[in-house]
């Protein structure tokens, strides 16, 4: 017979021993997460890509609201499938930043605009270097500002900010965009809070300069014009969008200009 006393010892390093590999294992399987096959069967890569492809056919052809409210969806759609889809993110945010735009209704306003929002942000968060996030995401700012009144300092430097990322990555995006929406910030901002008719000209005529056929960014300078009784200018901007021969992929924000510059020349005269 063995020593009863070793034996005892014996077993109590055994299961030591063993409750040390299992902690091990249980820490290591913690901190790398599932197995890759459950992670990879959460994120359908090629779904995502086929969701993005219908929205952007469904996107060419905006001008119908009811196309855009679908491409918003198959958006959706797509960022379920994988919420890593960089592209999925800001055009999600763009199409929900048109159809809250255009639509005539507050509910649908405000839920298209906190859409925009939050895809815009993830946008950035995945590809913080890329124009395209930033531009949305002050976008959809702008446009939620707009909707409920411009008027806190909070507002106004999110939108500054995200459009000034822009200039700073790619100041060509979107045919010079960023410009237009620093002029919209600046002329539609309580001055309280920032607005200056002066800088809004400012932007929106380096815009124009820069992208001479981009009508929207002519309406709003006819606009900020207009606030500072500068009426002959704001005119000679009316007419320069009506002759304009717009660019075939911004139809319908040609069309959107023109109608805007009709109703502002009305006022005008």
């Amino acid at each position: 017979m063995g020593n009863p006393k070793k034996t005892r010892e014996k077993l109590r390093l055994l299961m030591v021993i063993s409750a040390t590999v299992c902690v091990s294992f249980w820490g290591l399987s913690c901190q790398n997460g599932p197995p890759s096959d459950v992670m990879t069967s959460s994120t359908d890569v090629k779904a995502a890509a086929d969701r993005v492809a219908e929205a952007d056919a469904l996107y060419e052809g905006r001008e119908d609201m009811n196309k855009a409210r679908v491409a918003v969806a198959s958006l959706r759609q797509a960022r379920v499938a994988d919420y890593g889809n960089y592209e999925a993110a800001w055009k999600l945010a763009r199409a929900a930043f048109y159809v809250g735009n255009r639509s005539d209704n507050d509910s649908e306003i405000d839920d298209m605009f906190r859409e925009g929002t939050e895809a815009g942000k993830a946008a950035v968060a995945l590809q913080p270097n890329r124009p395209e996030g930033h531009f949305w995401l002050g976008a959809n700012y702008g446009g939620a500002a707009a909707h409920s009144t411009l008027a806190n300092l909070s507002s106004f430097q999110d939108i500054k900010g995200e459009m000034e990322a822009v200039l700073k990555i790619d100041e060509s995006y979107q045919g010079y965009s960023a410009y237009l929406g620093l002029g919209r910030l600046y002329l539609q901002a309580p001055r309280a809070f920032g607005g200056d008719t002066a800088k809004a000209i400012e932007y929106l005529e380096k815009g124009v300069k820069l992208s001479p056929n981009n009508t929207m960014m002519r309406f709003h300078l006819a606009e900020a014009y207009r606030e500072a009784n500068r009426d002959a200018e704001a005119k000679k901007q009316i007419e320069m969008i009506k002759a304009a021969t717009p660019d075939p992929k911004y139809a319908a924000e040609h069309k959107d200009a023109v109608a805007k510059a009709d109703k502002l020349l009305q006022r005008l005269r």
